[in-house]
């Protein structure tokens, strides 16, 4: 029996018709239900019957891989989880937005919007999109650099926040009788310049329910995980080892008590690709299916731009190049290639077996087992001190995340460690963060001691 009980955190990440890259080809799949938005709402009902904190989308402002390579396009996630949010009652509704191509305003109002719509279920996937395509879409020849990023992300962040604290509270009043709907005291622009961004007034949209939709950051560089120490309610992180993982959650949290914040309202969630099977046989099969249905010709070059190396430095059948471009060289997705090259050289996997490896997950952590095999990965990464709760990326939908729902959940819940229902009514109250008090009306925090309280 866990001595942390009931308190792991579950989070749903819905890509298409699944994570794994040939998904689309097996015979159960529909090549396009990944712009249908009965197929999401089908996936969020799934996860809200098995009590997940959340479901989250990914996304860029760009046109992601070679068309031929699998289902291309992706509806705006904002949009979309107004339609899931719907259906859902209490399941938490994640978006990926942007601070290199969005402005604070606008995504600030779609935000608030959201949460209100969802009754307080909204949360965003802070990205600053290290993709070189995306620059080029947006007015820039090139991509700024990692630094100016996460500069203008922070920014980004602030002004977002006061933001959300221009209305107060109470600040509509409704006021029938007197005949005055609101108090025009209670609001509170931020008269804001700064490096990156000037913003005068205040939000056209109430305080959203929640004070804050959830913050949640995904970057493991040096710059993302001080980002995330400071800012993230939780994080999103990629790795293939327990050790890995363990060095990682202690240092975020060790970051955020510098921060002034308590460790404990950091939530962290490694990814998981959990590939099921009846019997571990069955799991291994449904692996090596999905191996052989990938095509190289497509993968080779993604690998090669993730690496920065010419595609043609790459040889399927031999291990990678000894000579790479070391990661303080490369402006993009530094953490992420940084855990491919050490997977690729720790287990000295061909390129072939590597682009196999990166297939379900790009990256993340893969297992293919039984449902109780699963669960004691889960089980195991918790209490060791690696993870406050897992990020799970079914690598087929939606009959990965149904078998997930019904055969791994109710093991976790049956060891005491996962809700039987849910307590609260937001995102916050699943993931059991406070609400955030305006900081305009507030009165001063006490600071932490060195044991977080």
């Amino acid at each position: 029996m866990s001595t942390r009980h009931g308190t792991l955190h579950l989070n749903a990440f819905l890509m298409g018709v699944g994570h794994h890259e040939a998904a689309w080809r097996l015979p159960e799949a529909d090549p396009f239900a990944h712009v249908d938005v009965a197929h999401y709402q089908h996936l969020a009902r799934i996860a809200e019957r098995g009590m997940l904190d959340s479901l989250f989308l990914a996304d860029g402002p760009v046109l992601w891989n070679d068309l031929g390579r699998r289902p291309a396009g992706t509806l705006e996630p904002t949009v979309l989880l107004t339609a899931l949010a719907a259906v859902t009652k209490h399941i938490g509704l994640i978006a990926t937005a942007s601070t290199t191509y969005n402005e604070p305003y606008n995504l600030a109002r779609r935000f608030a919007s959201l949460d209100h719509i969802s009754g307080g279920r909204a949360g965003w996937n802070i990205v600053t999109t290290a993709d070189l395509q995306a620059a080029r879409n947006f007015n820039l020849d090139s991509l700024p650099a990692h630094r100016e990023r996460y500069e203008r992300a922070a920014e980004f962040v602030d002004v977002s926040l006061k933001l959300w604290d221009s209305w107060d509270d109470d600040a509509a009043l409704g006021d029938k009788a007197a005949g005055v709907w609101g108090d025009s005291a209670k609001i509170y622009p931020p008269e804001y310049v700064g490096k990156h961004f000037q913003v005068a007034g205040a939000l056209n949209v109430p305080r959203p329910p929640q004070g804050h939709p959830l913050l949640v950051q995904a970057g493991s560089s040096e710059d993302g995980k001080d980002f995330a120490a400071r800012y993230a309610d939780a994080v999103f992180t990629a790795h293939q080892t327990l050790a890995d993982a363990q060095t990682f959650y202690a240092d975020l949290k060790r970051r955020a008590l510098s921060h002034g914040r308590d460790p404990d309202t950091v939530k962290i969630l490694p990814g998981i690709v959990p590939i099921l099977g009846a019997t571990e046989a069955e799991a291994r099969a449904l692996e090596a299916e999905l191996g052989r249905l990938i095509r190289p010709e497509y993968a080779l070059p993604q690998l090669a731009e993730l690496l920065k190396v010419s595609p043609d430095e790459l040889v399927l059948d031999r291990e990678l190049p000894v000579e790479l471009p070391d990661e303080d060289a490369i402006e993009g997705a530094k953490s992420r290639r940084t855990l491919v090259v050490n997977l690729a050289r720790r287990e000295r996997l061909t390129v072939r077996e590597l682009i196999g490896r990166l297939g379900g997950g790009r990256g993340h952590f893969t297992v293919a087992g039984t449902p109780v095999q699963i669960a004691d990965t889960i089980v195991e990464w918790y209490e060791n001190g690696a993870a406050d709760g897992f990020n799970i990326m079914p690598p087929v939908l939606p009959s990965g995340l149904s078998a997930f729902v019904d055969h791994v959940v109710p093991i976790l819940q049956q060891r005491g460690l996962f809700r039987t229902d849910y307590d609260g009514q937001t995102l916050r109250d699943n993931y059991g963060l406070p609400r955030p008090a305006n900081r305009n009306t507030a009165a001063p925090a006490p600071a932490l001691t060195g044991d977080g309280r």
